[in-house]
């Protein structure tokens, strides 16, 4: 456990840096990033925000992802409705992570435009 030096700066900046970097430490560990996994986008939502609730068919991003191309949708599909990270979905998917990475660009771009023209 890493110990306060004055003169090193404030309490409260090593504090606070302490405080931060356990908290990272906790969010890229394994545990987590299985927990994540296995879970509805519902529940890890409410984990970290329990006064709203993220319901994607409700405001129909499930029904406009439909609409998608084929590769688009996969890839939505395993990113944001699944929990899975680029290099993840690449792995799964077999193909590079280049790949993902544009797809994955590419159609949040179709979808914002989507909602932009349907303003």
């Amino acid at each position: 456990m890493p110990q306060y030096d004055s003169a090193k700066g404030r309490l409260f900046t090593w504090m606070v840096n302490v405080c931060r970097n356990l908290s990272i430490d906790k969010v890229r560990s394994k545990e987590i990033v299985n927990q994540n996994k296995n879970q509805s986008i519902e529940s890890a939502v409410s984990i970290s925000d329990h006064k709203t609730s993220y319901d994607p068919d409700l405001i129909g991003v499930r029904d406009i992802v439909k609409n998608l191309e084929p590769e688009y949708k996969q890839i939505i599909d395993l990113l944001f409705f699944e929990g899975y990270s680029q290099s993840e979905a690449a792995e799964k998917l077999n193909i590079p992570l280049g790949t993902v990475k544009t797809r994955s660009r590419a159609a949040i771009q179709r979808l914002r435009n989507y909602f932009d023209s349907s303003k």
